[in-house]
């Protein structure tokens, strides 16, 4: 039986090891100065395990094309990461590094890799992060599915999925 006491210590050596964990990525990777942040092949690899989980079935059946339209919407989020304000896109970055950063990764996401990640656990990752009671996990949430949603819907190759049949043409 879990006694509060022990609850407690769990809690605070939790927070002690997030801690240690974002110093020592801080250590490694250094701190970035305020510029334009530019997707690394870890954030890439969230992407791609994230996109499929909040696309879902708007996604290609055949293998070849869905690989193409989850690059193509990985490359859309790293557009629509460039039109932020540069506070935004270091806040962008922090989620980002969090992620890629294998204790975070395994305790807030739950995933051992991000390239091993079936779109079934990326989406009870998003669930989880949906639905928590803590404010910043849901903003997090948000972020990443606002981004994959509006890289998703920019993109003109996806708008058949959608049934979109694309602006008037007297319009543009």
């Amino acid at each position: 039986m879990l006694k509060r006491r022990t609850f407690l210590k769990t809690g605070v050596l939790g927070a002690l090891a997030l801690a240690a964990g974002g110093a020592l990525y801080r250590t490694v990777q250094g701190a970035a100065p305020l510029g334009r942040y530019v997707l690394d092949g870890e954030a890439r690899a969230v992407l791609a395990a994230v996109v499929p989980a909040i696309v879902g079935p708007m996604l290609p059946r055949e293998a070849a094309a869905r690989g193409a339209a989850v690059a193509r919407t990985v490359d859309g989020v790293q557009q629509a990461i460039a039109s932020l304000p540069l506070g935004t896109q270091k806040e962008v970055q922090d989620l980002f590094g969090l992620l890629a950063l294998a204790p975070a990764r395994r305790l807030l996401a739950g995933v051992p890799a991000w390239r091993d990640t079936t779109p079934e656990q990326a989406s009870a990752f998003l669930q989880g992060w949906r639905t928590h009671r803590f404010e910043m996990l849901q903003t997090a949430y948000h972020a990443l599915h606002d981004l994959v949603l509006g890289a998703w819907y920019a993109d003109p190759a996806s708008w058949a999925a959608t049934g979109y049949p694309g602006p008037i043409k007297e319009l543009s």
